[in-house]
Parts: structure tokens; sequence; C-alpha cells
């Protein structure tokens, strides 16, 4: 398992273990028992309303603090430079982390719902996490759901590039010209919702290519994401798929297949685009 080395020079591990819909003691051992199966990476999000969960998940593991590496993001009320300010130390002391490793804008500010001030809400609070990085209290900075425009709106008056876009990419929906743009900007693309949803379960090309290499259906799912040189983060409370969806370094995609999985038609969208949140397209 080879680490990355983001545009910032910090180390972030290829796979992450995702905590969304994780909660009380259903997340807590979900954390214990991910870490101890070889997660480095574990994303949360205030949102999620998991933080404390996640916290004693990795006291409880026994993992130190330093291998490990935390990710949780402010959510879309509180955009600004004050607001994030205090909704990360609101994270952090639910976290119980003298740091966070790493912290995300979860979605972009639009002009549906900011009007002519979504530039501003964007960059007022990406500023408000450079001043947080530059004092020691968060070691990369990124975003989340940001589509290229919202990308170079914040590059405007950003000091600091994003280090990570956090973006749905699975088969059946990847977003090809936002990985490219991002990957040409040195921005590391994470993978979220990595399987569709549960969507990629019933697909026969899928289902083929898992039994040609005997591995998963998830773990074809995974290494695709790999070999698109993005980080997925697979989430589950089981242990049995926990250990599974990790199992994913002792094979590789050939580019027939992997061109196959890219031809997947649209499955398993979420419907969640940035410039229209909070409606959601059905």
């Amino acid at each position: 398992m080879k680490d990355i080395k983001l545009n910032d020079g910090h180390i972030i591990s290829p796979i992450g273990f995702g905590t969304y819909k994780a909660i009380e003691v259903e997340g807590i051992e979900s954390v214990q028992r991910a870490l101890q199966s070889g997660y480095r990476l574990l994303d949360t999000a205030s949102r999620y309303q998991n933080e404390e969960a996640v916290g004693k998940g990795i006291k409880l593991s026994g993992i130190p603090r330093e291998n490990i590496f935390v990710s949780t993001k402010v959510w879309r009320e509180n955009l600004g430079y004050k607001e994030t300010k205090e909704a990360f130390e609101t994270s952090r002391k639910k976290l119980d982390l003298d740091h966070v490793d790493l912290y995300l804008i979860h979605w972009p500010a639009n002009f549906k719902n900011f009007g002519q001030n979504w530039k501003k809400a964007n960059a007022d609070t990406w500023r408000a996490m450079e001043d947080l990085q530059a004092e020691g209290k968060i070691k990369s900075i990124g975003v989340s759901n940001f589509w290229e425009e919202h990308i170079d709106a914040l590059l405007e008056t950003a000091r600091v590039v994003p280090a990570i876009n956090q973006i749905e990419f699975h088969p059946g929906y990847w977003q090809p010209e936002l990985k490219r743009y991002c990957m040409d900007r040195n921005i590391i693309i994470e993978a979220w919702s990595p399987l569709a949803r549960g969507r990629v379960f019933d697909n026969r090309l899928l289902q083929s290519i898992a039994e040609r290499h005997q591995k998963s259906i998830s773990q074809v799912c995974l290494r695709w994401c790999l070999q698109h040189d993005t980080i997925p983060i697979p989430k589950s409370t089981t242990t049995e798929r926990i250990t599974d969806n990790i199992q994913i370094f002792d094979f590789e995609l050939t580019p027939i297949e992997m061109e196959q999985i890219n031809q997947i038609p649209k499955m398993g969208f979420s419907g969640e685009l940035p410039n229209e949140w909070p409606d959601y397209v059905q």
C-alpha cells in the first residue's frame, strides 16, 4: 500500500474509511475495527454528527495518533470567516484532537443559494482555513463537491491551492473532465460513494471482472478508483466488508477492463449537484 504525497508535502493513505451514517456505538466500533484492519485515513464531517464517535474509536483502536490521518468538513451553513473558525473548533473538540489532518469545505456556496456573494462566502471560508493551517491546527486543507468554476473562483484569492477535492466518483458516474482539471492542478481526488450506493453489485460486467480476478465486486470498484489515481473512501459497519474493502493491493485491472468500467452507463448517481444544492435531481 503506497502512500500519496499531497501538493503541500503531507502524506495520505491511498484508501480511506468513510463514516457517514455511522453514529454512536456503531460508529465507535466501526472506526476501531477499521483502524485495526489497516486503514489509516478516516473521513468524517460535522454534518455526519459522529465526530465524537470517531474520536472515541481512534482512542480505543490502540493505533498511535501520529499514524492516523483524520479528515472532517465544515458544513454549508457555517461558511464565512468567523463561522468557519468556530465550526472547526467545535469539530476539533468533538474529535478530542489537538489538530486535524485535513479540513474540507463540504459543499461550495453557489449563486442559487448565496446570490452574488457566493464567491465571497467560499473565499472567506478558505481564508479562515488557510489561517488555521498557518496556526498549525490543520495540516492540509481542501474542498468537497467543487466543480471547475468553484475552484477557479477560489483560486482568484487563495494563498493555498486545495490539496484535495472530494467528489462523487464511481462506476457509472466518475466526472472525468473534473478529474482531469484537478489532476492538471495537482489536486488529488477523493472518491465518495465509490460503490455507487450499492448499485454496482447488480452489474453483470463488474460481476464478470470480479470472477476473473477472484475478487469481490467491491474490490474491483475500489481498485478501479485506485488506478484512476483517486482515493476511494468506502464505508461499512460490518467487520467482513471493512476487511474486504482494503484487500485491493494484490491485483491489477487491465487497460481493457478499466475502459470497460469507464463506459458503464450512468448508474448510482446521487443526484446531488453543487450548483443546484440543496435541491436534488431525481
